[in-house]
């Protein structure tokens, strides 16, 4: 009988234990003097755990959490897609512990949501109806991939076909057609001052993403440049003569790709468009997001070095299993100087064709072709695409391809967003109330207007 009693009291203790994790958490990470909010939703999956995070400042919800364990008070998990694990205690309603992502250590402490943690930006430049201007919802599809397009065509008072129209290319990563990022509306606010001064404009959703359809699971740069080059199509079949892009960050990549392949395009506005190789852009990229995170010279050396391997080992691949081979690499050579969960994260980061492409992509082979004019914006505090580096390389494979009307500029005190910034670093973007600096719309707009 005793030994039943027994039995029951663990059934009832571990049942307890299970309700009292379950449920939102929220904690707050302290980076560097940013204060980075993060949900935890654990919730019962049969006899096991299941949760998600929400990180509500970076506007990421329901990010997958591959592993959860709560035994003994002590609570664990695995987030492998983002390099991220956690261990903590409960005790008196709190989770103390040690959030681990990247090599970085960091406490924190989970307690009992109370609220919905919504965090409401004020962003006074997102343009509100009614506007002085007409829009336009169009789809149309991609002849090459077969995927539906959706966007908004924004066109000025007493407009003609033959004034300046712009279709817009965001950067990496799934965007709608605003460009959307940490509550700010970039090619939103772009478009609205773009109207308001007589340039028309073309803003897509990405695919997948708002009302376009979704592309393949191994779509690249090369792919999404086919979506532009239709975007431009469409706008001739509908009368417009005059016709620019305008690409911010990997849509300044993209604008040059199909600016050489398609004749209607006319001028091309390049806001932090890489001009370097990329593997090399993103070397520089990683160290400068270091510093800015404060770690050590020998962190970033040690950091350099391998990820230099990790690069050389994907430019130069020429087998026919590139995951397991991958994977075979990755543990050879970084086993110990990196957990599993951040070697599995890595190898789920750099398999994708997108990023093996984008590792081997060579601007030059694009800007060295184009005589059409160009404007080159980069912000002076832009730690994703480094001005000095990257508009030097522009500007030299400009002068390259003989193109005599080109104007290279360097905003001082801007970032990657050409928003008006202190340090340039990543944790910036979500506190600037600013969306983009008036004088990159001033110098934009000025420029377009003043192309014949």
């Amino acid at each position: 009988m005793k030994t039943l009693i027994s039995m029951v009291l663990i059934l009832l203790a571990q049942t307890f234990y299970a309700q009292e994790i379950i449920g939102p958490w929220q904690g707050e990470l302290d980076i560097q003097g940013m204060k980075l909010p993060l949900i935890l939703h654990v919730n019962k999956d049969g006899e096991n755990l299941k949760s998600t995070l929400d990180s509500p400042k970076q506007g990421a919800k329901d990010l997958p959490v591959s592993k959860t364990e709560f035994v003994n008070n002590e609570l664990k998990f695995e987030a492998t897609n983002l390099g991220v694990s956690y261990k903590g205690t409960l005790k008196d309603g709190k989770i103390e512990g040690t959030f681990s992502q990247g090599g970085m250590q960091l406490p924190l402490t989970f307690v009992k949501s109370t609220g919905e943690n919504k965090t409401v930006f004020n962003r006074p430049q997102t343009p509100k109806e009614p506007f002085d201007y007409k829009t336009e919802e169009v789809t149309f599809v991609n002849p090459i991939d077969k995927n539906t397009l959706a966007g908004t065509i924004s066109i000025p008072k007493n407009f003609k076909n033959s004034d300046k129209i712009l279709v817009m290319i965001t950067g990496s990563g799934k965007q709608n057609r605003d460009e959307e990022l940490f509550g700010h509306k970039p090619f939103a606010v772009i478009a609205d001052d773009f109207a308001k001064k007589g340039i028309a404009t073309l803003r897509l959703d990405d695919r997948g993403i708002g009302g376009s359809s979704k592309g393949k699971d191994d779509d690249t740069s090369a792919n999404y440049a086919t979506d532009i080059s239709t975007a431009v199509d469409f706008l001739v079949k509908k009368g417009y003569k005059n016709i620019g892009l305008i690409g911010h960050s990997e849509g300044g990549m993209i604008a040059p790709i199909v600016s050489t392949t398609n004749k209607n395009v006319k001028f091309l506005v390049l806001m932090a468009g890489p001009g370097t190789q990329l593997d090399e852009l993103l070397l520089k990229q990683n160290e400068s997001a270091g510093k800015l995170a404060g770690m050590s010279d020998k962190d970033l050396a040690e950091a350099k070095i391998g990820n230099q391997k990790i690069y050389n080992f994907i430019k130069n691949y020429k087998g026919n299993n590139y995951e397991t081979d991958l994977k075979n690499f990755m543990t050879e050579n970084f086993k110990g100087k990196m957990t599993d969960a951040e070697i599995n994260q890595t190898v789920n980061q750099t398999k994708k064709n997108w990023f093996r492409y984008f590792i081997k992509f060579n601007p030059d082979h694009y800007l060295s072709k184009i005589k059409i004019p160009v404007l080159a914006l980069n912000g002076s505090k832009d730690f994703q695409v480094p001005a000095k580096d990257n508009l030097a390389a522009i500007k030299k494979s400009l002068t390259k391809a003989g193109n005599k009307n080109f104007e290279i500029a360097e905003m001082e005190g801007l970032n990657h967003l050409f928003q008006e910034c202190k340090t340039g670093a990543f944790s910036e973007y979500a506190d600037i109330e600013q969306t983009i600096s008036p004088k990159v719309l001033e110098k934009m707009s000025s420029w377009i207007l003043k192309r014949k």
